[in-house]
């Protein structure tokens, strides 16, 4: 909700970025500046400056532009593309959202890692996908983003499949890596859709506890589910990120890089400009 607090928090964010909101503040470069790669003793020297080029691929996300599109400003559309694979295959916008995720949660006065989550999934259109299939249930040919957050919306974990698998089966997935990541995870809430025996199998195999939060059935309209709620948020969240209103990588594994820039960079605004 917008209140006069938040309105006179975002004029005093927007009058520190450079041209675009989405850009970064001198602050948020900052926190995120040591993480960049260090250049090389051998070669010609690296004229690209990386704050830029984060900060245009922060426009492009949160504009929905297309590659071609981006200011000139910017520099050559190209070199922006070649310099975003290359950090992705770095895993930096992972590393950028991680540290960002665990600095709110000390901010908040929580651990560092979380030991509750949510899971949940989004099926959204996909036209150019590689990947793709039809959700039934949906009716939408696409991908599905089965997504694991913390139980106050922050995201954990991305795992994206065909819109034809199923919520369980992207779930035995995931639940491997939240494990891998987020060791101390120990209990998930989740919806009716994963009350299945291979999935609650696996999950006591990977002492996982395992809370089906189920909608009544004497309930009329919308009603707002204890737990369940927070990773709808996260979803609203992500679609504010134009780029993010459908699926428009070809590539499964730069549509997650997208995600994690557009979830990264609310993290890192709201760390450094509480």
């Amino acid at each position: 909700m917008w209140t006069e607090e938040s309105r006179g928090r975002m004029s005093d964010i927007a009058r520190k970025t450079k041209r675009y909101p989405s850009d970064l503040t001198d602050e948020e470069w900052a926190v995120i500046a040591p993480l960049m790669p260090k250049p090389g003793r051998r070669g010609r020297p690296r004229e690209i400056e990386f704050r830029e080029v984060i900060n245009a691929v922060r426009y492009l996300v949160r504009s929905g532009c297309g590659w071609r599109m981006l200011p000139v400003h910017f520099g050559p559309w190209q070199t922006v593309y070649g310099w975003f694979r290359e950090l992705a295959r770095r895993f930096l916008f992972q590393t950028i959202h991680d540290v960002a995720l665990m600095l709110d949660r000390e901010m908040a006065g929580r651990e560092a890692s979380p030991s509750g989550a949510v899971i949940d999934s989004q099926s959204i259109k996909a036209p150019h996908g590689n990947t793709r299939g039809y959700d039934a249930g949906k009716k939408i040919v696409g991908r599905k983003r089965h997504i694991v957050v913390d139980t106050d919306g922050r995201l954990l974990m991305v795992h994206l499949t065909s819109a034809d698998i199923s919520d369980s089966a992207g779930a035995q997935v995931i639940l491997d890596a939240i494990r891998k990541r987020w060791p101390w995870v120990k209990h998930l809430f989740a919806d009716g859709g994963y009350d299945r025996l291979k999935l609650m199998e696996k999950a006591a195999w990977l002492d996982f506890t395992v809370e089906i939060i189920r909608r009544s059935d004497a309930a009329k309209g919308f009603e707002v589910l204890p737990r369940r709620w927070v990773v709808e948020r996260t979803f609203g969240w992500m679609i504010r990120w134009r780029r993010l209103v459908r699926d428009y990588e070809a590539r499964i594994d730069v549509s997650k890089a997208m995600i994690l820039v557009a979830m990264g960079g609310n993290l890192l605004r709201r760390t450094t400009h509480p």
